[in-house]
């Protein structure tokens, strides 16, 4: 694979500045408010993830100990 040339790179960075200039605050806000609930759905994901290993865990020892008795 060739590396891009200076033209390539000029074309691509100009893309992306159009497509910067055209978003309104609207549609910024629209775009963080999208990734802000994205991350609140994987971290409320994770961490209910690992209450319920926890929870598990706790639940498999009470078995252990009442089996002792």
């Amino acid at each position: 694979m060739n590396k891009p040339g200076m033209p390539e790179v000029a074309s691509y960075l100009a893309g992306m500045a159009s497509i910067g200039a055209s978003l309104t605050l609207t549609d910024i806000g629209a775009v963080v408010g999208i990734a802000i609930a994205v991350a609140g759905f994987l971290a409320n994901t994770f961490f209910t993830y690992r209450r319920d290993r926890r929870e598990q865990r706790e639940s498999d020892a009470r078995v252990a100990r009442m089996k002792k008795r």
